[in-house]
């Protein structure tokens, strides 16, 4: 019996759902009055709850969530943190031959970037070369910190797929403070992620899962996270020996190539374009990209 947990939006509430053989039901008909109000409470106590839930699931319940729902992000971490240069295919595309002696990592804001799947994500107002990036996401699932390699991957609880777009308007001339990783990378909806978050166990092998990107059914990016240059479990043993990362912490894993900065010439999202990214037995996350939102006042 396997399961998946994710977030949607109902009633005008965010309600913690869980994916099962019969569909989606709320954790809160499974656990009770008591269950955790969201996943990240969830991940935190999940010794106190996952037993439950299984024993629940295994008595069959119906689904209480319609078809179609509403996705917001799986979950929203205090920590989400991105790998770059982490495929050498994709660092050859942009970069040339890179040797790093470690994952190289720059932070996005969870609250205003992470978007649900299906949600569209609006084209930022101060770039125009903006780029996809389909990852694997690693959700952390046990408060780590300076843990070993040999025992980081018992501190995930699952993993998701995570679209880190870009506006490359911004990699192209570093200043002497290098490259401003807020205007590349911090922009609103862009992360999208999910639908659902899928429990390590279930996931099969995360360093050898096939990992693709469509964009309007034109396949872009067709790689496997075998080719990552570091593994999950080094990634998580270098950012523990930085920071505690805590449970519900992301971390996108960095993406293979075939982005739009790649092609020649370089190809960019538009508004009407559909993007679907894709991570084996992880889900299908798709992304219609909008015109920029207009100014609020």
């Amino acid at each position: 019996m396997s399961w998946r947990i994710g977030t949607v939006e109902s009633e005008g509430a965010l309600r913690p759902v869980v994916a099962h053989d019969g569909g989606l039901t709320r954790l809160d008909t499974l656990l009770g009055a008591g269950a955790p109000a969201d996943v990240r409470t969830f991940i935190a106590e999940q010794d106190a709850w996952t037993a439950a839930l299984e024993a629940a699931l295994a008595a069959g319940p119906a689904a209480d969530v319609a078809d179609g729902p509403v996705w917001a992000p799986p979950l929203l971490p205090a920590k989400l943190i991105c790998i770059g240069a982490n495929y050498a295919e994709h660092n050859a595309e942009m970069l040339g031959a890179v040797e790093a002696a470690f994952p190289y990592a720059f932070l996005k804001p969870p609250t205003t970037a992470l978007i649900g799947a299906g949600r569209a994500a609006p084209l930022p107002t101060h770039a125009k070369e903006i780029d996809y990036e389909v990852e694997l996401c690693v959700v952390i699932g046990r408060t780590t910190r300076a843990v070993s390699r040999e025992r980081a991957l018992d501190h995930v609880f699952g993993y998701a797929v995570l679209n880190d777009l870009s506006a490359r308007d911004w990699v192209r001339s570093p200043t002497v403070l290098g490259l401003d990783w807020v205007m590349a990378k911090c922009f609103d909806a862009s992360a999208p992620m999910g639908p659902l978050v899928t429990p390590a166990r279930f996931a099969g092998d995360p360093d050898d899962l096939a990992i693709r990107l469509w964009v309007n059914d034109e396949l872009r990016q067709d790689s496997r996270t075998s080719q990552m240059v570091f593994d999950v479990a080094t990634q998580i043993a270098h950012l523990s020996s930085v920071m505690t990362l805590e449970p519900g912490d992301l971390i996108a894993t960095g993406t293979p190539s075939g982005v739009g900065m790649g092609a020649d010439p370089p190809s960019w999202l538009a508004a009407g374009d559909v993007v679907r990214a894709e991570v084996e037995g992880l889900g299908v996350l798709i992304t219609p990209i909008t015109q920029p939102l207009r100014e609020e006042h």
